[in-house]
């Protein structure tokens, strides 16, 4: 099973996994997947939302997903489960899976990955002065 069939499973299943369709357990889980695989599932992820996004910040991989979905969310108590609606849940759940499936595509491809790398480092060197 290749990463984007087993984030595809966890997506079909999550109860399988022990999972109950709220945002901040599923992204912890996802995390804990990617530490186990040494930082390699998600290596660039936080950057391509970045570019994505096109402002640089300090912000965890799980708040940008956030305000993707949500653009105009305030992050503070982000972790508690009570900080969303169920549907708000739902949703950010399933646009999360979303991201993480389109990215694994991107960091398949070594051009998309060099481009969106470049992209990256060109932001960051343009605060630099």
């Amino acid at each position: 099973m290749n990463d984007k069939e087993f984030i595809e499973a966890i997506r079909d299943h999550p109860e399988g996994f022990g999972l109950n369709g709220t945002y901040y357990p599923t992204a912890i889980f996802l995390t804990g997947i990617d530490i186990g695989r040494s930082g390699g599932l998600f290596r660039g992820f936080r950057e391509w939302l970045v570019v994505r996004r096109g402002e640089l910040n300090s912000l965890y991989w799980h708040q940008l997903v956030l305000l993707d979905v949500f653009p105009d969310m305030r992050l503070q108590g982000w972790k508690n489960p009570d900080h969303l609606t169920p549907d708000q849940h739902h949703e950010a759940v399933e646009h999360l899976f979303s991201l993480v499936l389109e990215f694994l595509d991107v960091r398949s491809d070594p051009r998309q990955l060099g481009r969106m790398y470049t992209q990256y480092e060109a932001m960051y060197a343009h605060i630099q002065g």
